[in-house]
């Protein structure tokens, strides 16, 4: 799989409703428009529901940065998914009025109108799933803010879950929308050219449904499927990792990581981590490397985590 452009026409990829009325699960893909994993895994999905359609409530997928999937780049201007504060989303519907507007206002704006129709027209809960990819190699993993409805959401899914992560990275869009009453989390399914990430973020949105309570017994055997990909992917890595420090970075930084590490990486103590205009930046103590940054375009360079107790976050059967 490429990170090549894709040719989409409109914002709404697919929906799908059941015959009795239930939970919303939204799904939002390509985000950064150099990640299309999401969009093609989201398509297997909305296929294979026309053949064998929900029991009960709705699937909507949307994608998030469509000038960005068009061009097979991450952004224009600006990271789209820092973008979610009411203060900015004000800001960008002011220049949109005054015609100033780039690409990410518009984006922002309409992406927000779109999502917040789905919520205001739902019949229950709505459950907003984000789907990415990485420029690093390595495992799938969720992000998700700290909450009971968040923890019970994630227990779906047998990969890693970081905690703190959210709390670090400012305006994403799960955090918006999880203060507006959606259960919220997003997903980083693997390195962008992996053809693997593409079957985990499918495996990702079928978990997802199975988890809402839209899927009956005929999707039985996908779901189980589903399941059982994911908990092989985990590996070594811990089930529950929680952020402590972000390497916040910019242009003038001249941050480059060293080569090598995963998406999710163990790291000891004094290991190189990256080099910037102030010389090598060696890991503190022993470690989880997260999100390391091996592309030109971001401001995180990297985040640091630990491996912590898993008792209160089972995974769900």
């Amino acid at each position: 799989m490429t990170q090549g452009a894709l040719d989409l026409a409109q914002r709404e990829l697919g929906r799908c409703r059941g015959a009795a009325s239930g939970a919303t699960v939204a799904v939002v893909v390509g985000m950064h428009g150099n990640e299309p994993a999401g969009v093609l895994a989201a398509r297997r999905v909305l296929e294979a529901l026309g053949e064998t359609p929900l029991e009960r409530g709705q699937l909507v997928v949307l994608a998030g940065h469509l000038q960005g999937l068009r061009a097979g780049q991450r952004f224009v201007a600006r990271d789209l998914n820092r973008q979610w504060t009411p203060a900015l989303l004000s800001a960008a519907q002011a220049r949109i009025a005054q015609g100033v507007g780039d690409a990410e206002d518009h984006e922002l704006v309409e992406l927000h109108a779109t999502l917040d129709t789905v919520v205001v027209a739902a019949e229950g809960e709505v459950y907003l799933t984000d789907l990415h990819t990485t420029s690093a190699p390595g495992l799938p993993f969720v992000i998700f803010g700290d909450t009971p409805a968040q923890r019970d959401f994630v227990r779906a899914f047998p990969i890693p879950v970081i905690r703190g992560l959210e709390a670090q990275i400012p305006g994403v869009m799960t955090a918006y929308w999880a203060e507006r009453g959606c259960v919220t989390c997003a997903v980083e399914g693997g390195q962008s050219q992996d053809p693997g990430a593409l079957d985990n973020l499918e495996a990702i949105m079928w978990l997802s449904l199975r988890r809402a309570a839209l899927l009956g017994d005929a999707h039985g055997e996908r779901t189980r499927a589903a399941e059982a990909l994911l908990d092989a992917r985990r590996a070594d890595l811990p089930r529950v990792l929680q952020v402590t420090d972000r390497r916040a970075i910019t242009a003038d930084d001249a941050f480059v990581m060293a080569p090598g590490f995963r998406n999710l990486d163990h790291a000891r103590a004094g290991q190189l981590l990256a080099h910037d205009r102030r010389g090598p930046i060696h890991a503190p103590h022993d470690g989880v490397v997260i999100l390391p940054l091996y592309q030109k375009l971001g401001s995180d360079g990297y985040f640091w985590g630990r491996a912590v107790a898993d008792d209160d976050l089972p995974v769900r059967t």
